[in-house]
């Protein structure tokens, strides 16, 4: 077992992702800004946090909301200035924490002048920096490959006559990767914020970065639902997760560990056999490879045990687990599994072996906000109306007091605030011992100070249709952790061993001090941490 010294921060500590739009407004526009982010600083710093990531705030005309890049070493005027970026980063620094860029290398916008030079000639120089294609015999598209955000991958270029491939919108044309000159180029922009002293990056889409070269078609989905987005009707076999993907990953890390302490995360949906091959061999790729196992997981307990155990066993052995339950991209946590469950959730979360990340509002337990269809911006709701797949819900302004706006901004906000928002707030919950948000700093401050919690190796117990239960143990050091996943009361009841020790924490604090021995009798929606009393 490593000492203390030896974890990284970003094995130790939280990560807390900022959606920049909706955390805090500074200049009165209605969208959240790096003014804002810096006033909120210190909120972070008392929750416990290690590393905030920060989704997109580079130059972009917005049709992704900043995941269409038109320059990768400018701010958004949305956001603030290159001062302002300066800024964050050297009052993040002061107050111990870190700071992590969310990169956009498998596409660009539009409207970079990488494409617009790519787009100007069929023999200009940078043509090759993304991918065109021919029309087939008949004029049709060169395959059958969809776009996630709706209808097809391909858009037909009138002035060169020939189709580029886009993954997600048309606005948001693939670049080559296969192309040296596009590799170094954006090598070359990791550079330019590491330079900068940003202590990582997530990737976004890391699987999409290569494609098949014979451009094969993409076979049916034998599973698709008419209620599913048309992507899923085919499976992206061949426009995603090639072999060669791994050569860019291992490139990106190179980069990367010529700085000192520095991170790559990879945002991957894939199956756990899939996503562990991108710590790569020797574990010189992503440091942590994105576990979203949690976001589309049946909330039942025998489900989630098995994906616990099924992860950690496909680990390679130095590779460092994570464990994430919501993000800008999907429904939020209280939304998915109720708010009562939220708080069972949040204790697995942070007692999981691992590195954690919270989305923003998860620790006051916000909800998906119901969009009305006018309101609706997303252009993966715009584009399939009919299916409710909009993430607007998910990205909704901060919830900071119970004043106009939540203390949000004083303006109109980008996007609609949930209607409870003067009741679920972060200043109401900081006065109140028994709230969601006082549950959480509770929770972090006890994985920060126990290194069983944030270091330690992690045990199953067992499981069954209401409850899961697993211990954490550095040295003599063991934790219990029993996580009851419904409603109704249940019974820890295990075979094996007889545990004793006291609840340290609970979702329902008269427990805490409480001594424990043989079978522990769980309210419904309870989670309990338990220091077991050394052997």
């Amino acid at each position: 077992m490593k000492d203390n010294n030896q974890y990284l921060w970003w094995q130790t500590g939280v990560i807390y992702q900022i959606y920049p739009r909706s955390f805090q407004d500074s200049n009165n526009d209605g969208i959240g800004d790096l003014k804002g982010i810096i006033s909120r600083l210190d909120y972070l710093k008392w929750l416990g946090i290690e590393a905030i990531w920060i989704s997109p705030i580079f130059s972009s005309p917005m049709a992704d909301f900043g995941y269409d890049i038109s320059d990768y070493k400018g701010i958004h005027p949305l956001f603030g200035s290159m001062e302002d970026f300066e800024k964050l980063e050297q009052e993040v620094h002061s107050r111990g924490m870190k700071l992590i860029l969310d990169l956009v290398p498998n596409h660009t916008s539009n409207e970079h002048p990488w494409f617009l030079e790519s787009r100007s000639s069929r023999d200009n120089p940078k043509r090759d920096w993304y991918i065109w294609k021919d029309a087939l015999p008949d004029g049709s598209e060169p395959n059958n490959w969809l776009s996630v955000f709706g209808g097809s991958g391909w858009e037909w270029d009138e002035k060169t006559e020939q189709y580029y491939y886009h993954a997600f919108l048309k606005e948001q044309p693939d670049l080559n990767w296969r192309n040296p000159e596009v590799q170094e180029a954006m090598l070359d922009v990791m550079r330019f914020w590491l330079d900068k002293g940003v202590d990582g990056f997530r990737i976004d889409v890391m699987w999409h970065m290569i494609k098949d070269d014979q451009l094969r078609d993409n076979p049916k989905n034998p599973d698709y639902e008419p209620y599913m987005a048309t992507y899923e009707k085919l499976l992206p076999v061949y426009s995603t997760d090639q072999p060669e993907v791994h050569d860019i990953v291992k490139m990106m890390r190179k980069v990367t560990d010529a700085y000192k302490d520095r991170l790559i995360i990879g945002e991957i949906y894939l199956p756990i056999h899939k996503l562990i091959t991108y710590y790569g061999s020797e574990e010189k790729e992503a440091h942590l490879p994105f576990n979203f196992q949690l976001l589309n997981a049946e909330w039942k307990a025998e489900q989630i045990a098995s994906i616990i155990d099924q992860y950690e066993g496909a680990l390679p052995a130095d590779g460092w687990p994570n464990w994430v339950l919501g993000n800008h991209d999907q429904p939020r946590i209280t939304s998915r599994v109720g708010s009562t469950q939220a708080r069972v959730a949040a204790m697995l979360l942070l007692t999981l072996r691992g590195t954690p990340t919270i989305y923003y509002g998860e620790e006051i337990g916000m909800h998906d906000v119901p969009i009305p269809l006018e309101e609706v911006q997303d252009p993966q709701g715009l584009n399939m109306p009919d299916l409710n797949l909009s993430r607007d819900p998910a990205r909704t302004p901060m919830q900071w007091d119970d004043s106009e706006n939540a203390g949000f901004s004083s303006a109109r906000p980008w996007l609609r605030l949930a209607d409870n928002f003067r009741r679920e707030n972060v200043k109401v919950q900081q006065n109140n011992n028994y709230s969601m948000l006082t549950f959480y700093k509770r929770l972090i401050q006890l994985r920060k100070q126990e290194p069983a919690l944030h270091q330690g190796d992690y045990i199953p117990v067992g499981s069954d249709r209401q409850m899961l239960a697993y211990i954490r143990v550095y040295e003599q050091q063991r934790f219990l952790i029993v996580l009851n996943l419904s409603h109704r009361p249940c019974y820890f009841k295990p075979k094996q061993e007889t545990f004793k020790g006291t609840i340290l924490l609970s979702c329902y604090p008269e427990r805490e001090g409480e001594i424990i021995s043989s079978t522990i009798t769980l309210s419904g929606d309870e989670g309990l941490i338990i220091k077991l009393d050394e052997a």
